[in-house]
């Protein structure tokens, strides 16, 4: 029997969605049976509260300085190595049903292969994987847009087509309009037949793909729900499940107008002007809408709806997952549950995502269970977790090797990063306990240095932050947001001035801390690091020598 990986997110929900987080509201119980038979993870956050930079991260394992995708209309740049990629060549079967959003989705001239994959129903690149995935079958949130859902409507169901909350106006903005009873902004009562919605089609289509593979096949399979993200239209045929003018106001609204807005004054300014609708800086909020003139009537009726779709979420996993375990697979199968960013849903008096750092937005859900074979203990983590964690965890239930902290592509200057072990350098230097083998960790330091300078990168930001010493595994260096590929001597040489002030500004009481570091970058073997431009790069005594011109030229002024 294969081994399984179904990596299930959903759009833009609360981390309270789900009754094993404390939501009361509600009720998923296939998503508790997993959270109770595995980890459940109280501090998840994402490293974006914006759609496409946060699944660009899910997908490359990435941070946005380095995929690069920093807002919507974005598009991850193609040659991106991705985790499904790396289980691809590894022989594993890959799949993505439902919104990817790697790309725009506004793409009138189809420049990108997910519109076009949409348009043309293919199921594929042109005959190649994309980004990994042999086979990718698109849904959004609704009728529109380039995807195979939007299509089938078209093609079988054309008299739905206008059945579901326009997202976008006749202006191609966000949908300013109000609906359902209370009015609420991007509200509908959807006549589509609910075996017909996105969320059960989403489902449907993974069961078809799944049952199309041998019993033998590794396979990673991502299930991309479109919701609870806006427009909330769930099937009118479910709106009996919470009925809107029953629910309590969420208790991270304040009722009371001046309350609410004594709060908001009491932030930073921007808070004031979103809320007054005079400052709107992300693309996915309808911008002539007012946060101001949300009632609390529609409060309710927001909630309501995405908790509806919550539950049909919920119900269309549970499916998915009995297929598994009526053919053996489900105990070989790790389930992996999150979201890309969450909702505001009322809180401090706001819909959609507006300032970002606050938990309505940045705790997610983020639930694992592990392949029932491996007998892993049921547990609770408190402490912080990203989403940028992700791509190294499928890499290890796969038994495949994480990419090292220098996997560097040339062309496109992509690096792919690891969670190494260790304690930062500044934390050793300043522990007397660590005394006696400080000498040791700054050669280290020094030979780490100059076997990243001997394959042609220079650092950018060589701080004792940035350098980690593990009895084990000896120094690692870390964070390359400001690393470049490099030949100039004057770069190499800039590492080791940047890395001196530190030691001189925050370390004082090593005063020959560098002369230990130089020592060991002078006497570094790199004759089995991969040289990229041999010809071209400085020697270790260059470096050196070009280091002596810049500390003689720059002084530290502490």
């Amino acid at each position: 029997m294969g081994r399984g990986i179904l990596f299930v997110t959903t759009d833009q929900q609360r981390y309270d969605a789900l009754g094993c987080n404390g939501g009361a509201i509600a009720r998923t119980p296939v998503i508790d049976g997993l959270a109770a038979a595995g980890i459940r993870y109280e501090r998840a956050h994402p490293q974006n509260v914006v759609c496409m930079p946060s699944r660009a991260t899910m997908l490359t394992g990435q941070h946005v300085r380095n995929h690069g995708v920093w807002m919507n209309g974005v598009p991850l740049p193609a040659e991106s190595a991705t985790v499904a990629g790396l289980l691809h060549d590894a022989g594993w079967r890959t799949s993505l049903f439902g919104k990817a959003h790697f790309e725009p989705l506004l793409d009138p001239f189809l420049r990108f292969p997910e519109n076009r994959m949409g348009v043309t129903g293919d199921t594929d690149d042109d005959g190649k994987p994309h980004r990994g995935f042999e086979h990718m079958e698109f849904a959004g949130h609704g009728s529109g847009g380039s995807n195979h859902y939007g299509g089938g409507l078209r093609r079988n169901l054309p008299d739905h087509m206008g059945s579901f909350f326009p997202a976008l106006g006749i202006d191609l903005e966000v949908n300013s309009e109000g609906g359902g009873e209370s009015g609420a902004p991007q509200v509908r009562h959807n006549p589509v037949p609910r075996e017909v919605y996105h969320t059960d089609w989403v489902a449907d289509r993974a069961i078809s793909w799944l049952g199309g593979l041998d019993l033998d096949d590794d396979w990673f399979c991502w299930l991309s729900f479109p919701d609870p993200h806006h427009p909330w239209d769930p099937p009118a045929s479910e709106l009996h499940r919470v009925p809107w003018r029953d629910l309590d106001l969420p208790k991270g609204y304040p009722v009371l107008q001046a309350e609410r807005e004594a709060a908001i004054d009491a932030k930073a300014a921007h808070w004031r002007h979103w809320y007054d609708g005079t400052l709107v800086t992300n693309f996915e909020a309808p911008p002539r809408w007012v946060p101001a003139t949300l009632t609390t009537d529609q409060v309710r009726e927001v909630n309501a709806m995405a908790h509806i779709q919550n539950e049909l979420i919920d119900e269309a996993l549970g499916r998915v997952l009995a297929v598994l375990d009526a053919d053996g697979r489900g105990n070989g199968t790790d389930v992996v549950f999150t979201t890309d960013h969450g909702e505001f849903q009322g809180d401090h008096g706001f819909l959609f995502k507006g300032p970002f750092h606050v938990d309505s937005l940045m705790r997610l859900p983020l639930v694992w269970r592990p392949a029932p074979s491996r007998a892993v203990q049921p547990s609770v983590v408190s402490e912080p977790v990203g989403l940028l964690d992700l791509a190294p965890t499928f890499c290890r239930i796969a038994g495949l090797p994480v990419p090292h902290v220098l996997a560097l592509e040339m062309g496109s200057g992509w690096m792919v990063q690891e969670r190494r072990p260790g304690r930062p350098l500044i934390e050793c230097l300043r522990d007397p306990a660590a005394a006696a083998s400080i000498p040791e960790m700054l050669a280290a330091a020094g030979t780490a240095i100059r076997n990243l300078h001997a394959q042609g990168a220079a650092h950018g930001d060589l701080t004792t932050n940035n350098l980690l010493w593990d009895e084990a595994s000896g120094i690692s260096l870390i964070d390359f947001g400001l690393a470049r590929w490099n030949t100039e001597v004057e770069r190499f040489g800039l590492d080791l001035q940047v890395l001196h002030e530190c030691l001189s500004a925050s370390h004082p009481e090593h005063a020959d801390a560098m002369e230990q570091v130089l020592s060991g970058y002078s006497t570094a073997d790199t004759s089995g690091v991969v040289d990229h431009a041999a010809e071209q790069l400085a020697s270790a005594a260059e470096v050196l020598s070009r280091f002596e011109q810049i500390r003689a030229r720059v002084r530290y002024h502490g």
